[in-house]
């Protein structure tokens, strides 16, 4: 069983991810993670890494690499002059990274996360019955008392679902609540 553990957490750099959860979407997050790794990486702050440093990261992550693979992959990346990559040389490969590994598959899983925006946005429509951009208790009763539902006749049970879901307490579900709690639901049922 330790061995079956072991032989799955060591993962190579060739093999193409699974998820796309890697790939970071917002590129102010996206600049303070990278910041972030480039810091852990850089064990002497000399502002580079290595191709030395970024093999023993990888190593105490569970990451076989070959360092000679890993430098002809960094090599370009490396400005003239440097043992290593700065920070946008390190960004650079990031991005060329991420397209090599997520172009093609991105591009249709962003037309995917599209339309189950555009589903989430009318689904929020129908609880949404002033159009305010937030459903109340009220608006929730009174879309589950139209469905028939034993809620939509207790406010009680209304107000803790909002609280429930409402995240900023402020007594009403924004949108944003709404995909959240969506979004958990679907996770926890697939």
């Amino acid at each position: 069983m330790a061995a079956a553990a072991d032989s799955e957490c060591k993962r190579s750099l060739n093999r193409r991810p699974s998820s796309s959860s890697f790939r970071l979407r917002c590129s102010s997050l996206n600049s303070l993670r990278l910041r972030r790794v480039f810091d852990i990486f850089d064990k002497n702050r000399d502002g580079l890494i290595t191709v030395q440093e970024i093999h023993q990261a990888l190593t105490r992550l569970g990451l076989e690499t070959d360092v000679s693979d890993l430098d002809s992959t960094i090599r370009s990346f490396i400005k003239s002059g440097n043992i290593g990559l700065t920070y946008d040389g390190f960004v650079a490969l990031h991005e060329s990274l991420d397209q090599r590994l997520f172009g093609l598959e991105m591009e249709e899983e962003v037309a995917e996360e599209d339309e189950s925006e555009s589903d989430l946005t009318e689904a929020f429509k129908v609880f949404d019955e002033d159009g305010d951009g937030y459903i109340s208790a009220e608006e929730l009763q009174a879309v589950l008392g139209k469905l028939g539902l034993p809620e939509g006749r207790e406010i009680d049970r209304v107000e803790k679902m909002i609280w429930c879901v409402d995240q900023n307490h402020d007594g009403r579900v924004d949108f944003f609540e709404f995909k959240h709690m969506m979004q958990s639901v679907v996770v926890r049922t697939s």
